[in-house]
């Protein structure tokens, strides 16, 4: 399975790409950051974060796309980027037919570190440890991606289970049809 991860952020979006299975190590195929001028007008920004994220779809063909779902702040304004970047890195995958999942930075973290209430450090090192790479990615958004496409891997096996099991409960037990 190929993830591309999204840690979605108006003045750097963290882009990374994992492939493996659960079970089995991981291997990273990329990281990085789309980065926009934070004096720049919003719509430049968004067309950029778009490109950006165009250009890791090209260039990786991932199978599936994990963006971090956005959650409630204190500051609206962050709260408003961070969900017009996430919204652009759906757009950009379902218009290509790729199915996204959305997963809470506590999930994302649990499934890494075993705690959901890890710090960035954390993260970052067992993104290093699990990756075997040499050292954390900079900056944490890119790790934050890494950590995204890792949760989704390891998740999505027990999420397709769970699925299956809730639509096969529902064609058993799907009402009857009336008989005049």
């Amino acid at each position: 399975m190929r993830v591309l991860g999204v840690d979605p952020g108006l003045t750097r979006c963290g882009v990374g790409v994992v492939e493996g299975v659960a079970g089995r190590p991981l291997t990273m195929l990329g990281v990085g950051v789309v980065r926009t001028p934070a004096d720049a007008e919003l719509g430049p920004r968004l067309v950029a974060i778009e490109q950006g994220i165009e250009r890791w779809l090209d260039e990786h063909r991932p199978e599936y796309v994990a963006v971090e779902r956005v959650f409630s702040q204190h500051n609206v304004r962050t709260v408003m980027g961070t969900a017009q970047a996430s919204a652009i890195a759906m757009l950009c995958a379902s218009r290509r037919g790729i199915p996204v999942a959305l997963h809470t930075p506590s999930e994302v973290k649990a499934a890494v570190t075993g705690s959901g209430r890890a710090d960035k450090a954390q993260v970052g090192a067992m993104v290093t440890r699990l990756l075997r790479l040499d050292a954390p990615p900079k900056p944490a958004d890119a790790a934050d991606a890494l950590a995204l496409a890792i949760c989704h891997i390891w998740r999505a096996p027990a999420h397709n289970r769970l699925q299956q099991a809730v639509a096969a409960h529902r064609t058993v037990h799907a009402p009857k049809g009336r008989t005049a």
